[in-house]
């Protein structure tokens, strides 16, 4: 025998409502104790964890504006001590070499002095040598004149030319 089981959505039997709607609120009545609240309490985490996310990001834009600012004083301050430095730095160049030079002066100054004074001493020294060589050489010329007694004047003027010659060489 076949059973025919008179089904019809169309039309539902009264005891399939009733049933039905016994099944959907016990259903209704689990899913919202052990499913929707869970859920519930999920998505409210989860849109705090997205609000604490984002304070956290806008509080980090905020930091970074502040280190961003800072960082642009700090490399402020930074081009000024370079640039005072460098000026500093300029500056102790320029003494040097202005006391280098000044020194270098003084001493050019002093080793021409000495130079001059040294020349001069020379000078005078040579002046020295060439009147006692010529002294001596006077004393020279007049031992032999006077050694040699000669008879007339003419031999006396040759051997005085003969004297000089000698002495030119």
């Amino acid at each position: 025998m076949l059973f025919l089981i008179d089904f019809d959505v169309i039309k539902p039997d009264v005891g399939l409502i009733f049933w039905t709607t016994i099944f959907f609120a016990i259903f209704w009545w689990l899913m919202s104790r052990y499913a929707f609240k869970p859920i519930a309490n999920a998505l409210k985490k989860r849109e705090h964890d997205i609000q604490d996310a984002l304070d956290e990001a806008k509080k980090a834009k905020e930091d970074m504006a502040n280190l961003h600012a800072e960082n642009e004083k700090l490399l402020q301050e930074a081009r000024e001590e370079r640039a005072a430095m460098l000026k500093e730095a300029k500056d102790t160049k320029n003494a040097i070499i202005k006391e280098a030079k000044d020194k270098a002066k003084k001493e050019a100054n002093t080793i021409v002095k000495n130079a001059k004074a040294e020349i001069e001493s020379s000078k005078q020294a040579a002046l020295v040598e060439v009147k006692n060589q010529v002294g001596n050489m006077a004393l020279e010329i007049a031992e032999k004149v006077i050694r040699k007694q000669l008879a007339g004047n003419a031999e006396q003027e040759s051997f005085v030319d003969s004297l000089v010659k000698d002495l030119n060489v």
